[in-house]
């Protein structure tokens, strides 16, 4: 990535596995990474636990893709550039990570037996 002529290396993990390594080879010295997005959920939020269940992997990876594939070629892709999405912040939600919006629109992590 380049930030305004100053390159930056991004790196991005699927999985706490592949975030392991990469945090491994960074503290080995064979990456230089300034940022580590880690995904936990095999293929990012798209595959998790909010997510239909599936067991087999190739389903999982099979739907990842459809998902991604319809969502390149939507003409609205980001939440935030939604007309809806700001007109119910600039009403209701008055504004981002704010009081209201956080207690409305943020959840805490349950633990369920599957």
């Amino acid at each position: 990535m380049d930030l305004d002529g100053l390159p930056v290396k991004v790196a991005v993990a699927h999985g706490l596995g592949n975030a392991r390594k990469v945090m491994d080879k960074i503290k080995a010295g064979e990456a230089d990474y300034a940022f580590v997005e880690v995904m936990a959920c095999p293929g990012g939020c798209i595959g998790g636990g909010g997510q239909p269940y599936v067991t087999k992997k190739e389903t999982r990876m099979a739907r990842i893709k459809a998902i991604y594939e319809v969502d390149v070629n939507m003409p609205l892709r980001k939440s935030h550039d939604n007309p809806a999405v700001q007109q119910l912040y600039k009403d209701f939600l008055k504004e981002p990570l704010g009081e209201k919006s956080h207690h409305l629109l943020h959840t805490h992590y349950q633990k369920r037996g599957l």
